[in-house]
C-alpha cells in the first residue's frame, strides 16, 4: 500500500491573529490619541493638556498585552504536557483536541501491553515436532519488530533453541510475514490470511477469546499454530471512562480475530470493534466516520497504523511504538499510557480556554480605559494621567502573564 505523510497543519492562524490584532490596535491608538488631541483643541484646551491626554490614551492601548497573551499559553502548554508524557509535534492538532467526537485505537501496545507470552504452540504435521515448529517460526519473526514476533522469539529463547538466519524476509501488511528458510517458504500468517488462501484452521486452535492465534505455513501447508495472550493495560478502563464521560465515542480498530476483539471490547466497554481489519480498512473507517461529521482521533503504534494516524483529525502515536507511526503523528504518548489520551482532550480545552481568557483581557480592558484616558468623565472629575495609564498598560500584561501562569495548575488538577 502506497500511502503520504500527512503534510503539517499550518500554525498561521494562531500566530497571525494577535499580530494582526496588535497591528489593527496600533492604528486604533494612533487614531484615537491624535482624534483627542484634535478634539481637545477643538473645545478650547490649551495644547498641553490635549497632549497630556493623547499620550495616556497611546500608553494605556499600547498592545504588549496582546502579544503575550497566546506565546505565554503556548510556551507553557507545552512544557506542562511533555512533564505530563505528551509531546506535541504539531499545535494545531493539539488545540483541535477538544474538538474530538470519536476515538480509535489499535490494540496491540496501545489498549494493551504489546508484551505477548505464547501460551500454546502446537505441530499438526507428522514431520515437524512442536519444538521444531517453534524454531522455525522464532527463526523467521526474529526479522521482525511486531510485538507478537518478541513474543514467538523469546519462547523459544526460553526453550533454548537455536535460531537460523532466514533470507528474502517480506512483510506482508497486516496479514503476516514470509522468508526463506533452509530453501523452504515460511509464512506466518493471521486468521484472516488463512481464510484468503482457503485453508481449514485447525478445531484447536482456538480455546480461549483472550488468545492470539497465528498460523505457521511450510511450502502453502499448514504445518501449525501458535497461540499467544496480551493483557489489558490496567489503565485503559479509566482512559475510556473518561472520554465516553466527555462524549466521545470510543472505538477499536484491530488485525487481531473476532473472537478477541470482542472479548477485550466487552471488557472496555467500547462502543464499537472491528476486527481483522488491514491498514487501509483503519484508513476507511476514519474517512466513514469523518464523512458522517465526526473528528476523528487515531490511536496506534506500528507501521500498520501510520496511514490512519495520517488520515486522522488527530494523530496520537504510542512512544514504544515504531518510528514510522511516531513520525507520522501529531502527539506521541512518551509514557504509552492511554490514560494520557484523556489528559490531552482536558489539556487541549483548557489551553485553548485559556488562550480566550488572555485575549479578551488583552483587548477588553482597552475597551474601558482608552474612553478614560481621552478625558470623557472629565466632566465629573475622572481623569487618567499617563503615569497612571503607564500603570494600567503594565498592569494588564501582567495579570495576562499570571494567567497563563495558572495553567500550570489547572492542568495538574
Amino acid at each position: 500500500m502506497v500511502w503520504s505523510k500527512k503534510p503539517k497543519r499550518s500554525n498561521l492562524k494562531l500566530k497571525t491573529w494577535p499580530i494582526k490584532s496588535d497591528a489593527w490596535l496600533f492604528y486604533v491608538a494612533l487614531g484615537a490619541g491624535i482624534t483627542t488631541l484634535i478634539v481637545w483643541l477643538s473645545l478650547g484646551k490649551d495644547f498641553v493638556y490635549a497632549l497630556e491626554r493623547m499620550v495616556t490614551v497611546m500608553i494605556i492601548s499600547c498592545p504588549h498585552a496582546l502579544g503575550l497573551a497566546v506565546p505565554l499559553v503556548v510556551a507553557i502548554s507545552t512544557a506542562v504536557s511533555a512533564k505530563n508524557g505528551l509531546l506535541i509535534r504539531n499545535r494545531t492538532a493539539f488545540e483541535n483536541a477538544r474538538k474530538l467526537t470519536a476515538i480509535i485505537f489499535d490494540k496491540t501496545g496501545t489498549l494493551t501491553k504489546g508484551e505477548f507470552g505464547v501460551t500454546r504452540f502446537k505441530s499438526t504435521s507428522d514431520k515437524l515436532s512442536d519444538k521444531e515448529l517453534l524454531q522455525m517460526a522464532a527463526s523467521v519473526e526474529n526479522s521482525s519488530e511486531h510485538p507478537i514476533a518478541g513474543g514467538i522469539v523469546k519462547k523459544a529463547k526460553s526453550e533454548e533453541l537455536s535460531l537460523n538466519e532466514p533470507e528474502n524476509f517480506q512483510n506482508i501488511t497486516g496479514k503476516g510475514i514470509k522468508a526463506t528458510l533452509n530453501d523452504q517458504q515460511i509464512q506466518i500468517v493471521s486468521p484472516g490470511m488463512l481464510k484468503e488462501l482457503n485453508i481449514d484452521m485447525p478445531s484447536e486452535a482456538f480455546k480461549t477469546e483472550d488468545e492470539t492465534v497465528v498460523f505457521v505455513l511450510l511450502d502453502d501447508n499448514l504445518v501449525g499454530f501458535i497461540a499467544l495472550a496480551d493483557e489489558i493495560r490496567p489503565e485503559s478502563m479509566s482512559a475510556i471512562q473518561t472520554l465516553k464521560d466527555r462524549g466521545i465515542k470510543v472505538f477499536m480498530a484491530t488485525g487481531d480475530n473476532d473472537k478477541v476483539a470482542k472479548a477485550v471490547s466487552q471488557q472496555l466497554s467500547l462502543d464499537k470493534y472491528y476486527a481483522e481489519v488491514l491498514p487501509e480498512d483503519k484508513q476507511n473507517i476514519i474517512k466513514d466516520l469523518q464523512d458522517k461529521g465526526e473528528f476523528v482521533a487515531m490511536t496506534g503504534d506500528g507501521v500498520n497504523d501510520a496511514p490512519a494516524l495520517a488520515q486522522a483529525n488527530v494523530g496520537i502515536a504510542v512512544g514504544s511504538g515504531t518510528d514510522v507511526a511516531a513520525e507520522t503523528a501529531d502527539i506521541v504518548l512518551v509514557n504509552s499510557n492511554p490514560k494520557d489520551i484523556a489528559n490531552l482532550v482536558v489539556f487541549g480545552a483548557t489551553t485553548y480556554n485559556k488562550m480566550l481568557q488572555n485575549l479578551w483581557w488583552a483587548t477588553g480592558y482597552n475597551i474601558l480605559a482608552i474612553p478614560l484616558a481621552t478625558g470623557v468623565l472629565a466632566s465629573i472629575g475622572i481623569i487618567l494621567s499617563p503615569a497612571i495609564g503607564a500603570v494600567l498598560m503594565s498592569l494588564s500584561t501582567v495579570i495576562v502573564a499570571i494567567n497563563a501562569q495558572l495553567l500550570k495548575k489547572q492542568i495538574k488538577n
